[in-house]
């Protein structure tokens, strides 16, 4: 017989099994960012399931992270009845109806960029969250690098005066075997070209500061690739500021390069690096006649999986909304849906034009499939 003492001893010696239990669905490349980063909470965060079609690889990812259990489909994970929330690492296409799945069965949902195919697809997933006990957080990582955090407080409190012109690109390189990938590429697949699955991260860091546009310019082609969607597009973009930005994506630039630049009335504010930045990676040039701003370097971090999943679980933890729902993506992604709008149409497109719906809010090209009969080479 144990003594009461023994008991309270044992008992003291087992570790709480943590609060929140993860099946990731997908386990391709992009799962070991959200894997990697999740780790780093081993108090908060219990990998519980790995989900996927192919089973040798979802048995290769949950050996990799050692995830509790491997699954053929959402439904069979959520059956373990140990899934706090899921997160959505598939190609675009099923991001939408597996979010729905999880929301309806009362799970909280982590979802990669783009977080659905189309306008349509993200009303009727935050319809599906309205009617849920769980909440939607959507991937854009850039939001929480360092740095991002001291411009938008100096935007803000008016020390760096009105915004006026930016720049925001996205500059990057594919050869054509990555578009030959069966699923890239496609409009009904991927939703687009590097203006939705590509640039989206740095021109959702611009709108995250800037606030919400107002009308959009564009043109879009396809210039150098195999492809059904574009692999270029240039747009001029005006806030309700009155500010203006030029927003470039490409992928077929051989110099890669992610560039942001934001000039104040009394600075200039550059962000220069690849996949993710540092404090390091930041330029700071004030106007002349305003020395008194500052701007501090700050090291050691960087935009990462793991910088928004700390906020994630940090409002988890407050009892706080999570970081990126889908009211800010919304944003995002009307952005994205007038930049097509705009370049297929030849014509400027408004914010309440592009709320207003239509063939564009159904799919990003508006059923036109522009560049289809085109070679691109």
């Amino acid at each position: 017989m144990h003594s009461t003492a023994d008991t309270a001893g044992a008992s003291a010696a087992v570790t709480p099994a943590p609060a929140y239990g993860v099946a990731i669905v997908g386990t391709g490349g992009i799962a070991n960012a959200h894997a990697e980063a999740l780790s780093a909470f081993p108090d908060q965060v219990r990998l519980v399931a790995g989900v996927d079609l192919d089973a040798d690889r979802a048995k290769e990812f949950a050996e990799r992270w050692t995830v509790g259990r491997t699954a053929a489909s959402l439904q069979d994970a959520l059956a373990g009845g140990d899934v706090d929330t899921v997160v959505i690492c598939t190609p675009p296409a099923s991001h939408g109806p597996l979010a729905i799945e999880a929301l309806e069965a009362g799970v909280n949902v982590v979802i990669e960029k783009p977080p659905t195919l189309s306008l349509k697809q993200l009303r009727e997933l935050a319809e599906a969250e309205e009617r849920s006990t769980g909440t939607v957080s959507c991937i854009f990582q850039h939001r929480f690098g360092p740095g991002a955090s001291q411009l938008r407080q100096l935007h803000n409190d008016g020390s760096l005066g009105r915004p006026l012109v930016g720049v925001c690109n996205t500059l990057w390189f594919r050869d054509q075997p990555y578009f030959d990938v069966p699923w890239r590429g496609k409009w009904d697949v991927e939703g687009g070209g590097p203006t939705m699955g590509h640039g989206i991260h740095q021109f959702d860091l611009l709108l995250d500061l800037w606030g919400r546009w107002t009308d959009v310019t564009a043109y879009a082609g396809k210039l150098a690739r195999r492809t059904a969607t574009e692999d270029v597009s240039c747009a001029i973009v005006r806030f309700e500021s009155g500010a203006v930005a030029t927003i470039t994506n490409s992928l077929v630039s051989p110099r890669e390069s992610s560039y942001l630049r934001l000039d104040y009335e009394r600075a200039t504010v550059e962000l220069e690096h690849l996949y993710g930045y540092t404090g390091n990676d930041w330029r700071f040039t004030p106007a002349p006649g305003a020395d008194d701003l500052e701007w501090s370097t700050v090291d050691g971090k960087r935009s990462s999986h793991l910088s928004q999943y700390e906020a994630w679980v940090r409002a988890r933890t407050e009892g706080t909304p999570p970081p990126v729902g889908l009211a800010d993506a919304l944003v995002t992604m009307e952005l994205v849906a007038a930049i097509y709008q705009s370049a297929i149409t030849k014509q400027s497109v408004s914010r309440e034009e592009i709320q207003q719906g239509g063939a564009f809010e159904e799919r990003m090209d508006g059923f036109a499939e522009p560049w289809n009969e085109e070679t691109g080479a």
